[in-house]
């Protein structure tokens, strides 16, 4: 299996402080089966976003694309309109995880927009960007990722 994580932060992608959260994701990436786990570092811009998720998906064949980054309510944060944009079949339940995930975390746990869908044979998940966030939504995902792109490859699963 191929992935791809994109870190979404125009401050990272212009130099300032190190992305912690992108890591954190191609360890999620590698604990659900990646062989392999590209990563991409770019600004909030929504048509990069749209660009780098296709490029992701379509020139790539990657099976499973995980971004970090806007997914709040900041007015710079694109990330779920653009996968929205790119995404051919929603999966809310993987969005919803999160936000449930998030929930004994913090009280604001409600205003993640993050989203999540299929494009072609890949599965995009959008993340939030504060790594202790990230930790605390990615290990209750592992399992449900790993199952949803081996659907996605036409796998046989267990259904159980």
């Amino acid at each position: 299996m191929r992935a791809a994580v994109i870190t979404i932060s125009t401050s990272k992608a212009a130099g300032e402080g190190v992305d912690e959260s992108g890591p954190l994701l191609a360890e999620l990436a590698r604990a659900v089966g990646a062989e392999e786990v590209e990563r991409d570092l770019i600004a909030d811009d929504r048509e990069l976003i749209e660009q780098r998720l296709r490029h992701w998906c379509d020139s790539e064949r990657c099976d499973l694309v995980l971004t970090t980054g806007g997914t709040g309510f900041s007015p710079t944060d694109v990330t779920p309109e653009a996968t929205l944009a790119v995404i051919e079949r929603g999966a809310p339940g993987i969005a919803e995880a999160i936000r449930a995930a998030s929930r004994e975390h913090t009280r604001h746990w409600m205003l993640s927009r993050a989203a999540a869908g299929i494009h072609g044979r890949s599965l995009i998940v959008n993340f939030p960007g504060n790594p202790d966030s990230v930790r605390q939504t990615a290990e209750p995902l592992a399992d449900a990722l790993a199952h949803a792109v081996a659907l996605l490859g036409g796998r046989r699963v267990d259904h159980s």
